[in-house]
């Protein structure tokens, strides 16, 4: 079992920064692929950043050279560094790890960009 609490959003400009963290715990986090999702309202979850328990990442082409996920294994978090905020970032931002069949999910952080 994992559980996953997600921080770090809030209210920022349009152009600006924010940081998420997800924190785990209760199992072997650094074998679990990580990903951030996100899902904005009248819209369907979207899958925003992955990184795998090699280290890999991957990026949605929104938000590509804008945002960068990574992992401190042992802190048992990972972190989404967003940047050059728009608008359309306004989401609620959900952590999910991830191992096989098994998808863990955390209660979500709310990012709203607006002036």
């Amino acid at each position: 079992q994992v559980q996953l609490v997600e921080s770090g959003g809030g209210l920022v400009q349009p152009g600006g920064s924010l940081r998420l963290s997800c924190a785990a715990s209760g199992s072997i986090f650094d074998i679990y692929t990580m990903n951030w999702y996100r899902q904005a309202p009248g819209k369907q979850r979207e899958l925003v950043a992955t990184i795998t328990s090699s280290s890999s990442t991957n990026y949605a082409d929104s938000v590509k050279g804008r945002f960068t996920i990574s992992r401190d294994n042992a802190k048992n978090t990972v972190y989404l560094q967003m940047g050059s905020l728009k608008p359309e970032d306004t989401a609620i931002y959900y952590c999910n790890a991830k191992l096989a069949i098994i998808n863990y999910w955390g209660q979500g952080t709310q990012v709203t960009v607006s002036s």
